[in-house]
């Protein structure tokens, strides 16, 4: 059982190292200080877009807009803390409860 909730949490970990590397990555791009003509640029920005964008766009749609800042990355950040912290409680409650 322990196994299990450590691999979660590395997982929530990883997770959460591609949204900041992807909030990153589109930063870069959007200053042009990436080129994504570079292929190896575009490899990382395309899989990064795709990992993390089907968590994003859900926020993103309830999000007001603000005039070209998106936090929907930070949101997502603090969900996966919630997360990673509701799940250390639920291990928790599992081990006083005799089940684990």
């Amino acid at each position: 059982m322990n196994a299990l909730f450590w691999l979660l949490n590395e997982l929530i970990t990883l997770y959460f190292w591609a949204v900041i590397l992807a909030a990153v990555f589109s930063n870069l791009i959007a200053f042009n200080i990436l080129d994504t003509r570079n292929r190896l640029v575009w490899t990382i920005s395309d899989f990064l877009f795709r990992v993390t964008e089907p968590a994003l766009r859900p926020i993103r749609s309830f999000m007001p807009n603000f005039g070209g800042i998106d936090i929907s990355p930070i949101i997502l950040i603090v969900l996966l803390q919630a997360l990673r912290i509701l799940l250390g409680e639920i291990q928790i409650a599992l081990w006083h409860a005799g089940l684990y």
